[in-house]
């Protein structure tokens, strides 16, 4: 898949609105303030549980994805301002203070594992519920979500993390039926999976190699890596998951 120029892209997406889901993170933060820099969008929204000051043309908005009440309201402010053209979810969960990748099935805990299903497959879905009607039904659109490599039944070859890895590959597969459904009422809009490598965020640091080592990126950088595969997509390449690379993740 090859990236093509911001221009072509912006000629071709450009609707009024994006959306961001988890802006308050790392790669959300960045991936808001690289979409806004686009000039594609006249507005972006960033949402978030936690308030973030960004310079316009991003507003903030509060959501809380694993309460559908929250989504609504938010999905409410966001149609004010027009269709979207454009959403993210960067949210996501890993580790927490009750929360740790399990090593052996022993340590599973059901009500840790609710809870990473909960933010990182329910709450895409509820937002993919609320937000992918507000998306035009004829001219190119696209609904991502950050994923995860160790989603990937194939490519699981060290086992461990249950709870992170079934979420994501679930995940996954909400992503694919949605594109299979959105393709029937919006045939342009592109619904995919983002695996955005190892970044240098508050949810790698305990498990992240050296800081300088090669394959570890800055939010940023991340971010840039990210708009290049959002702008190189097709319809085709709807319900398919892309690492930051553009090479597509086996499911």
């Amino acid at each position: 898949m090859r990236a093509r120029t911001c221009r072509s892209i912006r000629a071709e997406l450009f609707i009024t609105n994006a959306v961001v889901i988890g802006a308050s993170g790392g790669i959300g933060r960045a991936l808001t303030q690289a979409i806004a820099d686009s000039d594609a969008y006249e507005t972006v929204f960033a949402l978030s549980r936690s308030d973030i000051s960004l310079p316009a043309p991003i507003r903030f908005t509060t959501i809380d994805v694993t309460n559908e009440t929250s989504v609504t309201a938010a999905t409410q402010v966001t149609a004010a301002a027009g269709q979207i053209g454009l959403v993210v979810v960067a949210s996501g969960i890993l580790h927490g203070p009750d929360i740790k990748p399990e090593k052996a099935i022993r340590v599973l805990d059901p009500a840790a594992m609710a809870s990473v299903f909960a933010v990182n497959t329910i709450g895409p879905a509820l937002v993919a519920k609320h937000f992918v009607p507000l998306m035009p039904r004829s001219g190119r659109s696209v609904f991502a979500a950050l994923s995860a490599r160790v989603g990937s039944i194939d490519d699981n070859r060290l086992g461990g993390w249950y709870a992170y890895r079934a979420s994501k590959a679930a995940l996954n597969q909400i992503l694919r039926t949605l594109a299979i459904e959105a393709s029937r009422t919006h045939p342009e809009t592109v619904v995919v999976g983002l695996h955005p490598g190892t970044v240098r965020t508050a949810l790698s640091q305990p498990f992240r190699p050296d800081e300088n080592a090669p394959g570890v990126f800055a939010p940023e950088e991340c971010a840039m890596h990210l708009m290049d595969v959002l702008e190189g997509l097709k319809v085709s390449d709807s319900g398919k998951i892309f690492a930051w690379d553009g090479q597509p993740v086996p499911p």
